[in-house]
């Protein structure tokens, strides 16, 4: 079979759908007759959600100075559009928790994908970005392609991982070569599918070529030095064995000072942990 990116999406059992609870919110936040309260039912109904989403506002994610003990009340101090998307990455991890046919154990995928999530999160709350959860989300799912190709073409996906070993590639480049398109293309794809935000499809999409279109987005400038950082610091893995290359355009647009940096480092490791207790299920902690 001649496989594109969006065949693979939808050849791949599991994923022709966002989980039904993320569903139901995002049809509620976006109706202009529902109130906050209406988003709290929707979580409250899924109690294992509800208990996560309650972890993490009282997390360091927040740093709240008094302890939030509802829904209701994380929905008032959060936000919820925030929420909303807080919920998907929980659901995200759940529906992808099992992979047969990985080239990666599951805890190490998740455990780089998070930091990514952690670190783009921070890069945008040093940005003033008003929705940081959004970047948050894209960092998360950067890879999510990947898993993808592990479910429907195992064996064109362990082909690419073996081949950048043997010729120490990147694995993104021998990916393209072997397949035809890269896991970022697949990301993208599978986003798409979903209908979720452009600006947080292109981020997954483009995040290994920020500058690909000619007009470098926010968003996906963010992802990209996110995984970098996520890459260097040697967090868990999705199976690149080096450190990507730094796309010196997005640094530039982020409009950031190198000096930040420093705390950015310094806020993952303050952050990342609570995020992995919170959102990874025990058995990939």
């Amino acid at each position: 079979m001649n496989w594109t990116p969006e065949k693979l999406v939808l050849e791949t059992p599991g994923v022709a759908s966002l989980p039904g609870v993320y569903a139901r919110l995002n049809e509620t936040v976006n109706d202009p007759r529902s109130s906050s309260r209406d988003v709290a039912g929707v979580i409250a109904e899924d109690t294992g959600l509800a208990a996560r989403l309650l972890r993490l506002a009282n997390s360091a994610f927040f740093g709240f100075p008094s302890r939030i003990d509802t829904i209701s009340r994380a929905v008032s101090l959060v936000g919820t559009r925030q929420l909303r998307d807080l919920a998907l990455a929980t659901s995200i991890v759940e529906q992808f928790q099992g992979v047969p046919g990985a080239s990666v154990s599951m805890e190490s995928f998740w455990r780089h994908s998070l930091a990514c999530g952690v670190a783009a999160r921070i890069l945008a709350t040093y940005r003033r970005e008003p929705n940081v959860e959004r970047f948050f989300i894209a960092g998360l799912m950067h890879d999510i392609g990947r898993l993808v190709m592990f479910s429907t073409i195992p064996e064109m996906a362990a082909e690419a991982f073996a081949e950048a070993r043997s010729r120490g590639q990147l694995l993104y480049e021998t990916e393209r070569e072997v397949i035809g398109f890269d896991h970022a293309d697949v990301g993208g794809a599978l986003l798409r599918h979903w209908k979720l935000p452009a600006h947080t499809s292109d981020a997954v999409a483009f995040h290994h070529r920020p500058g690909v279109d000619g007009a470098m987005q926010t968003d996906t400038a963010v992802v990209h030095v996110a995984d970098l950082i996520s890459n260097a610091m040697q967090i868990g893995s999705s199976g690149e064995q080096f450190v990507p290359p730094l796309d010196t355009g997005a640094w530039q647009h982020l409009g950031l000072p190198k000096d930040i940096l420093t705390g950015t480092l310094s806020e993952l490791e303050r952050q990342y942990q609570d995020a992995v207790i919170t959102i990874l299920p025990e058995a990939l902690q």
